[in-house]
């Protein structure tokens, strides 16, 4: 049993369950998000959901997917107006209700998926955990604008510990991508979880740490936050150098949004 496929599931199911209540005009909801509607969000998430099921079943047929989207994008107006065009259809309610099936879906295809089996992605290929676990990672870093934009606080369970392990894994990534040296010694984590627990990565380091709360790290390194809106404390260059770039998703370098630009709707 792969446990990051539930929590993949509890993750969508979390973001379901303040959509439920809406009608089609609130799916059209502008977002802080590069000015995203919920209906793009959901856009999104269900399209790399099912090209997440595409690489588990065929490889090619992943990268025939990835092809198009990268043909699509070339013709201006970047991700979004791709995956619109590659899904063209429905949106408001149909489109609820198709992303909800779907994920469903994809949730019980990896259920029994051996957790080291190589799939096809956009990069290099990567393990079904850690495809599935980006699967998670997106849901609730793309859900973190629906839950923005609608005035609600989410409530965060531990599952968001893949989310954490994720960010600070891609450490290395994060310069890397940059065409930079990531600095050494590797900051220390120290994260305190929505239940109260202390999750720990790398060797404890009084001068290069980064200790705060696990959500508003994982906000931080999934970019839907900038680290000077949350109460998480860096010390030394190395952790305050990568936490000013963090990024845990794969694609081009990307800058965290602006102080204040991104903030729940009161």
């Amino acid at each position: 049993m792969l446990k990051e496929a539930t929590d993949f599931r509890e993750e969508s199911d979390t973001l379901a369950a303040i959509l439920e209540p809406l009608d089609d005009a609130a799916f059209e909801q502008e977002t802080l998000f590069k000015r995203w509607t919920i209906n793009d969000v959901l856009v999104h998430l269900h399209v790399f959901n099912l090209a997440a099921n595409m690489t588990l079943e065929d490889g090619a047929k992943f990268v025939a997917f990835y092809t198009e989207i990268g043909r699509l994008m070339k013709g201006g107006g970047g991700l979004r107006a791709a995956q619109n065009a590659w899904l063209p259809a429905p949106r408001g309610r149909a489109l609820f209700e198709t992303w909800r099936d779907a994920y469903r879906s994809t949730a019980e295809n990896y259920h029994d998926v051996d957790p080291r089996a190589r799939l096809k992605w956009a990069g290099p290929d990567m393990s079904a955990r850690s495809c599935i676990t980006a699967r998670q990672m997106e849901t609730w870093a793309h859900g973190q604008e629906v839950f923005d934009v609608l005035g609600v606080l989410r409530r965060d369970s531990d599952r968001i510990r893949n989310i954490a392990h994720l960010g600070v894994t891609t450490y290395g990534w994060t310069f890397v991508n940059r065409k930079q040296t990531p600095p050494e010694p590797v900051p220390y984590v120290r994260l305190t979880a929505p239940s109260g627990a202390i999750w720990e990565w790398n060797e404890p380091q009084a001068d290069n740490c980064v200790e705060g709360s696990a959500n508003e790290f994982c906000q931080v390194v999934t970019q839907v936050r900038n680290i000077k809106d949350t109460a998480l404390k860096t010390r030394g260059p190395n952790a305050e150098q990568w936490m000013a770039i963090a990024q845990c998703f794969a694609g081009a370098p990307a800058d965290p949004p602006a102080p204040g630009e991104r903030h729940m709707r009161s």
